[in-house]
């Protein structure tokens, strides 16, 4: 808990909320610190099934990075606090537990890839995205990372030349949002998404989604092969077990987390 952050508990679920409404969720430094820690924190909890990430109020998930918070001892100075981003996306991938978003308002700019480097995105039909910092004379550089990790490369660039903001629904068809609902429904599916996520073996989740971060740079083959000792590994696991024998058993699984 801090002046920044807010995090709350519910069942599996762990809840994160920026909660600078006053400032639209923007990344300050400090704010950037501070996600940092609580997905590293909430990464090692054995109760957190899944995390969801959202903003408070209903303006915005997170307006980008904070202008007025671009001050240090030189430009060094300033080069190192920007790094931070860059350990906050690292963090995410590294998280032993699914992050979902909450997209309760517009994401620019670095909210826009604080977004995009969840897992799952769910959003409201009144939220805006996109990269509006070609018109402060910037280049959404360290998101383009996750961009073109996201979105293919046409719809991209048209984001990143433009400047322009794009409404949840484009979100959905270039591949940036999972679902768009509107405002009232969007506690509703997340709710139904993070409850179907947090009932599988937390064990398998973290296996799965290691996978898929470490092989995703990779070549073809590199990835296969990769991945044919990842599934060895899963299949050697005790909640493996467990859900081939309730499967044929036709009752529910109890996982153990192992």
């Amino acid at each position: 808990m801090s002046d920044n952050l807010t995090i709350t508990f519910e069942g599996r679920v762990a809840t994160v909320t920026i909660d600078r409404e006053q400032r639209r969720n923007a990344l300050s430094t400090q704010v950037v610190s501070e996600l940092i820690e609580a997905f590293n924190d909430l990464s090692q909890n054995d109760d957190v099934g899944v995390v969801v990430l959202t903003g408070a109020g209903e303006r915005a998930f997170c307006a980008g990075g904070d202008l007025s918070d671009m001050q240090g001892d030189g430009m060094l100075d300033l080069h190192a606090n920007r790094g931070k981003f860059v350990d906050l996306m690292i963090a995410m991938n590294r998280c032993a537990k699914p992050i979902v978003a909450r997209v309760n308002g517009h994401a620019l700019g670095g909210g826009f890839g604080l977004m995009l480097n969840c897992d799952i995105v769910v959003a409201s039909e009144t939220a805006k995205l996109g990269t509006p910092e070609i018109r402060l004379g910037l280049f959404p550089m360290m998101i383009m990372a996750v961009i073109v990790r996201n979105i293919g490369r046409k719809h991209a660039m048209d984001l990143m030349l433009s400047g322009e903001r794009i409404s949840a629904e484009r979100g959905v068809q270039i591949g940036a949002v999972n679902y768009c609902v509107p405002a009232d429904e969007l506690d509703a599916k997340l709710a139904e998404v993070v409850e179907r996520i947090a009932g599988f073996s937390p064990a398998i989740l973290k296996l799965g989604r290691n996978a898929f971060y470490k092989t995703q740079d990779m070549s073809f083959e590199e990835a296969l092969r990769s991945l044919h000792n990842e599934l060895s590994i899963n299949a050697m696991t005790e909640d493996a077990s467990e859900g081939v024998m309730a499967f044929l058993a036709k009752r529910e699984p109890e996982w153990k987390g192992r």
